[in-house]
């Protein structure tokens, strides 16, 4: 099994965030929209209520650094999150990278959307080369050791999650389309709906009654509507108010009594 040597040297002379590469030098190509989208929307719905936001990190395409023997090895994920960390890093800048030896806290969700290039190694159906670094599997599985590990073919529709327990990965069996993780009092679920002008099937986050979390936009609009919904209402009845005014005058009038004469 990989394993990092211990007797490395300590934590503080190694190199930090800013000393690391950050760009991604061997596909300097753009992703598509789907891996630009999808890790905004996860993004936008993650928010745990046991933890406070400033000790929620969220990352997409964000370099993970894991072995300070091999300062260039890195494993760069299509989304994940990490609680009871800093939301900014040292609490004063946004991160670069994601250094382990100094974060010291794993991710504790991690997201990976299928192609096809990168589906085999995804699901942990590649072995490691000689004298390569070792697979994402093996980096997520026994060296970050993250706790949770989803993974979603938006070809398929299909989501799979994996647990981490005695040193691997077990696969959790889902009677429907929806991860339930306890831990962060939130769930990850196949959504189909209109997100950033596109319809399709999505994974968003929901929460323990099943509800999906709003995004920012979805809340603005909300908030829109209510407003809008409450000054409609302020409407009907100031004119119900003045329906009644005008039909108590005509009474009044009715027993020759002036109503702009009453006090």
């Amino acid at each position: 099994m990989y394993q990092i040597d211990p007797s490395i040297s300590a934590p503080e002379l190694l190199p930090t965030m800013y000393d690391l590469p950050s760009e991604y030098p061997e596909d300097p190509g753009l992703p598509d929209e789907f891996h630009i989208f999808q890790p905004r929307l996860l993004g936008d719905t993650f928010s745990p209520p046991n933890y406070p936001e400033d000790q929620v990190l969220v990352a997409t395409d964000l370099n993970i650094y894991y072995d300070p023997q091999h300062l260039l090895w890195y494993k760069r994920p299509d989304w994940f999150a990490a609680v009871g960390v800093s939301r900014l890093y040292q609490q004063r800048d946004m991160r670069l990278s994601y250094v382990m030896w100094q974060e010291k806290v794993p991710p504790f969700v991690m997201v990976e959307l299928l192609s096809p290039g990168t589906e085999k190694e995804d699901l942990g159906q590649t072995l490691r080369e000689v004298n390569q670094p070792p697979t994402k599997w093996q980096v997520y599985e026994r060296i970050i050791k993250i706790p949770y590990y989803i993974v979603f073919n938006r070809y398929t529709d299909k989501l799979q999650a994996f647990k981490l327990g005695s040193g691997s990965y077990t696969e959790l069996e889902l009677t429907t389309s929806k991860v339930w993780i306890p831990e962060i009092q939130l769930g990850l679920g196949v959504w189909e709906g209109t997100f950033s002008g596109i319809r399709r099937t999505w994974l968003r986050w929901y929460n323990e009654t099943g509800d999906w979390i709003l995004t920012e936009a979805e809340r603005e609009k909300l908030r829109a509507d209510q407003q809008q919904q409450q000054a409609q209402q302020e409407k009907l009845r100031a004119e119900q108010e003045r329906l009644r005014a005008e039909k108590l005058a005509a009474k009044l009038r009715e027993l020759s009594i002036n109503p702009d004469e009453i006090i």
